[in-house]
C-alpha cells in the first residue's frame, strides 16, 4: 500500500513493501559528553556541571532506552561517535546484543565547518578501524555530527562502500544523493532542540514542555503515516533517557507500534529495503552546491 500521490509534485508517491504505508525509525545518537570535549578540544575547562549531565547517558540514560526498545520490541538505529566507543567500551557490543544497527557518527562528534576534507578522512577511517576492533564488524550506515554534509564526504562513503548516510533533509522519505542512499532525518523530532540544556548561562533557550512536543511528535507520525514517508526520531542518550522523556517516548512508540500498516525497521534495513525496491533511481539527486551569486543583481550580469 502506498500514499495517494501529491499531483502538486513532479515526483512519484514512494512505495512501501506490500500492506505498509509509512515506515518509522527510532535512531539514537550516543554522544555522551564528546560533543563537549571537541568544543574544548584545545582545553578542558576545570569544570564538571557539563560533563556530569552528559555522562547521565552510558551510565542511565542509554540503558533506559534500551529496556524502552525491548519492552515495545522496536529495534533501533544508534550512532555513536567512536570516541565515546572508545571511553565506554561496553556499549557498541550491548547495542549489538539488544539486536539493534550501530552506525558512524564521528570520531571526536567534530563539526563538519571545523575540519578539513582530510581530517574528515581520517576520522571516517580511524571510526571504521576501531567499530570492527570492538564488535568484529564494519558498520554500514553514517550520520554526521550536526547533520551536515558535503561532496567530499559523500565520496568518501561511497569510497569505503558505507551502504548509506543519515544526515540530510531532501525528502521525508529514503532517496539517493551523489549515489548514496540517504535515510532522511528532521529537526523536529529531534530531542536536542527542545530538551538540550546544559546550565551554566550557555542556553539560548529554556526547557520546552515534554507534553508539548509529544503532541507535536504525534502529529507528525499520523501525517507522515498519511503521505506515506518516512518518521525518523532522534534521541539522545543523555537527554531522553531522563525519566519525564522515557516516559514521553513510551507513549510516542505505544502510537506507531500500534499502526498496522506501518513498518518499524532500522535506518540499515530501510536502506537496503530501497535498494532493492522499484524505488531505487526513482529519487536519485545531485548533491551539488550553487555558484556564488556574486555580484549579480536583479537581472544584471556581473561586471
Amino acid at each position: 500500500m502506498s500514499a495517494p500521490l501529491d499531483v502538486k509534485s513532479p515526483w512519484p508517491a514512494y512505495v512501501w513493501s506490500e500492506g505498509k504505508q509509512a515506515a518509522a525509525l527510532i535512531s539514537v545518537d550516543v554522544d555522551a559528553h564528546v560533543p563537549y570535549m571537541w568544543a574544548h578540544r584545545d582545553g578542558v575547562p576545570d569544570r564538571l556541571g557539563t560533563l556530569e549531565i552528559r555522562r547521565f547517558g552510558p551510565r542511565t540514560g542509554l540503558y533506559r532506552l534500551l529496556d524502552l526498545f525491548a519492552r515495545h520490541g522496536v529495534k533501533a538505529s544508534f550512532y555513536v561517535p567512536a570516541l565515546t566507543a572508545e571511553a565506554n567500551p561496553e556499549i557498541l557490543p550491548a547495542l549489538l546484543e539488544g539486536g539493534h544497527e550501530i552506525g558512524l557518527h564521528g570520531y571526536f562528534h567534530e563539526i563538519v565547518s571545523e575540519v578539513t576534507d582530510a581530517e574528515f578522512t581520517g576520522a571516517l577511517e580511524a571510526s571504521v578501524a576501531l567499530f570492527e576492533k570492538q564488535t568484529g564488524r564494519i558498520p554500514v550506515g553514517f550520520r554526521s555530527p550536526a547533520w551536515e554534509m558535503t561532496p567530499h564526504m559523500l565520496r568518501e562513503l561511497r569510497r569505503l562502500g558505507l551502504a548509506y548516510d543519515s544526515s540530510l533533509s531532501g525528502f521525508d522519505h529514503p532517496y539517493e544523493i551523489d549515489g548514496v542512499t540517504e535515510i532522511p532525518v528532521q529537526w523536529a523530532t529531534d530531542d536536542a532542540i527542545f530538551f538540550k540544556f546544559e546550565g551554566g548561562g550557555r542556553d539560548k533557550w529554556p526547557y520546552q514542555s515534554g507534553r508539548a512536543v509529544l503532541q507535536d511528535w504525534l502529529a507528525e507520525w499520523h501525517a507522515i503515516h498519511r503521505f506515506g514517508g518516512l518518521f525518523t526520531l532522534t534521541v539522545h542518550d543523555w537527554i531522553s533517557g531522563r525519566a519525564q522523556r522515557i516516559a514521553l517516548l513510551e507513549e510516542l512508540l505505544e502510537a506507531i507500534v500500534a499502526q498496522k500498516t506501518a513498518w518499524v525497521a532500522t535506518a540499515a534495513e530501510i536502506a537496503a529495503y530501497h535498494d532493492a525496491s522499484a524505488n531505487k533511481g526513482r529519487f536519485a539527486v545531485a548533491g551539488s552546491v550553487p555558484a556564488a551569486i556574486g555580484k549579480r543583481r536583479f537581472g544584471q550580469a556581473d561586471g
